[in-house]
């Protein structure tokens, strides 16, 4: 009976260590100090794999983000279908990264639904330049929309931004990042924050199976990129990068190859389009 009782312990303590470790290895680190965006840093991009032996991925991956989103290689397709977005508001808190201002929820905000699995959405932060590329032209911003499924899964929405009108949602926030800003403060709650807010203005998307972009760069990351390239005013990205107070212009890895990987745009057929994009 004792000898069972050990088994039973043993078996549930390697569960728990093995769900722990499947969960850490989905989440993006939190604390730049090991890893910067300078290319000809010995913490730059082309070296974050040699930093850590989990970050050995950044290196060795196959299936790596961001990509060019090149019409020469994406397949247009209509069975997809619509992005399923079921968000809510949750409260929230604002944290500064070192490289970057996170919007984190707590336990979640709503979720999304891909083939069947639900994501629930954790948070959300901010690259500039874009990551992605379309045709090989990045544009001034990148948002991406964090959303993990119970076994720890990992489903990224991109949203890219070129200069022009401010963005709504980012002008919700413009005084909570202005004052960690000011304050030096690491991290803030900020009360109710709806995702809803968050527009993406298109019904078409590219997909592709990819990885985190920054270590330890966890692979088969099923990445959604809308279409529709929205606006942001000088002022809300400029404030993004200096509030993280890194000494960088930017925070955005270079691009990855592509390689074998199958690259999706959705476009709706003409009758789910005549309702307008949402």
């Amino acid at each position: 009976m004792k000898l069972l009782v050990t088994r039973i312990l043993l078996c549930t303590i390697f569960l728990v260590l093995a769900l722990h470790v499947g969960l850490t290895t989905s989440e993006e680190v939190e604390d730049e100090s090991e890893f910067n965006y300078d290319a000809g840093s010995e913490r730059g991009p082309a070296r974050w794999g040699e930093i850590r032996r989990e970050w050995g991925m950044c290196s060795s991956g196959s299936m790596q983000s961001p990509i060019d989103l090149s019409s020469e290689r994406v397949q247009v397709v209509t069975h997809l279908g619509r992005l399923k977005r079921c968000y809510k508001a949750s409260s929230a808190t604002l944290k500064n990264r070192g490289h970057d201002i996170t919007l984190r929820w707590e336990g979640g905000a709503g979720s999304i639904y891909v083939n069947g699995t639900r994501y629930l959405l954790k948070q959300c932060h901010w690259h500039s330049p874009s990551e992605h590329a379309v045709n090989g032209r990045r544009f001034d911003l990148e948002l991406h929309m964090v959303h993990e499924s119970l076994n720890g899964k990992v489903a990224v929405v991109g949203i890219m931004y070129k200069l022009g009108r401010p963005d709504t949602f980012l002008s919700m926030m413009m005084k909570h990042i202005e004052d960690i800003a000011d304050i030096h403060e690491a991290e803030r709650a900020i009360g109710i924050v709806n995702p809803k807010r968050i527009k993406i203005g298109s019904r078409k998307y590219y997909r592709y199976v990819g990885s985190l972009t920054v270590p330890p760069c966890t692979e088969n990351v099923l990445w959604t990129i809308v279409q529709k390239v929205r606006t942001v005013a000088r002022e809300q990205v400029k404030l993004l990068r200096k509030a993280v107070r890194d000494d960088s212009e930017f925070n955005a890895r270079p691009l990855q190859p592509i390689n074998i990987r199958s690259v999706q745009l959705f476009r709706p057929t003409y009758c789910e389009s005549e309702s307008g994009d949402p």
